[in-house]
């Protein structure tokens, strides 16, 4: 790990040897025993005494914090430290030989860094395709594009620690999975919410409101006099896509593209019935 100059572990004058920090209070002149920092706004808060943070999700707050130290100390498989409109930060950690699962996010770049540990992090076009291979360890970064297959794996004996940038967010505000079966088991919907199943974290009635966008678009084509078949074709399909993952508005302009396209002649050719 390289520490710039007058950095940790030697600290700015301005910072104390507490290791984390944000904004909060007001005052107008410099705390004499530093224990906090002071931002431009002459605010400051006291956090902890002991020097460390509780870990939680801060989002939507001004926040600064020493990332390197509060990933190592996190030892949730997934906890949310900071979830914004549009992005969020999760701090990991895999015990060896665990993995974080094989995933894609339609609509998600990621960007993952390693502060502990080693692994090996695998990319592809699709989940049977991971040609693209690399070993990881500390400070090492990886960048994930929307739409690509990932996942990534801890080879050595220690904990991998590691956070992970989601924009946009990937996770509802203030999730924690202990272990990776809570991850496994909220993704899934397994959990039940008042007697009321979710899936992915939605009820039924909130992934009826979700797909409200295709359920009017399928009815413009009714009023249109598209014929059912292609109708069915379409949305059907939609549907699916929406359960890989994509939103609603993504999946329309994708079935819509195949159709304009000829990239699927059977759809133009349903519609021409």
């Amino acid at each position: 790990m390289y520490y710039p100059p007058n950095g940790y572990p030697y600290q700015h004058p301005y910072y104390s040897n507490a290791s984390m920090y944000h904004y909060g209070g007001n005052t107008n002149q410099w705390n004499s025993s530093w224990p906090v920092l002071v931002n431009h706004f002459d605010s400051y808060q006291v956090l902890n005494g002991n020097n460390s943070l509780p870990i939680r999700d801060y989002g939507r707050n001004p926040f600064v914090i020493n990332i390197n130290e509060i990933t190592k100390q996190n030892n949730t498989f997934r906890t949310a430290l900071w979830t914004g409109s549009h992005l969020q930060t999760t701090l990991m950690s895999l015990k060896p030989g665990e993995d974080i699962g094989l995933e894609m996010h339609p609509d998600v770049d990621q960007f993952l860094r390693i502060e502990q540990g080693q692994g090996i992090t695998q990319m592809g076009k699709s989940k049977n395709q991971l040609d693209f291979r690399r070993r990881v360890e500390d400070d090492s970064a990886i960048f994930v594009p929307a739409g690509t297959w990932h996942n990534l794996t801890n080879t050595g004996n220690i904990p991998l620690k590691l956070y992970s940038i989601y924009a946009p967010p990937n996770h509802p505000f203030g999730t924690v999975h202990s272990t990776k079966a809570d991850a496994m088991s909220a993704e899934k919907g397994n959990a039940h919410h008042n007697g009321t199943p979710n899936i992915d974290g939605k009820s039924p009635d909130e992934w009826i409101q979700y797909t409200k966008f295709l359920v009017n678009e399928g009815l413009e084509d009714v009023k249109r006099g598209i014929n059912a078949t292609h109708i069915l074709q379409e949305f059907i399909l939609m549907g699916v896509l929406v359960g890989k993952g994509y939103t609603p508005e993504k999946a329309y302009e994708l079935v819509e593209e195949w159709e304009k396209t000829g990239v699927s002649k059977l759809l133009q050719q349903s519609k021409k019935m």
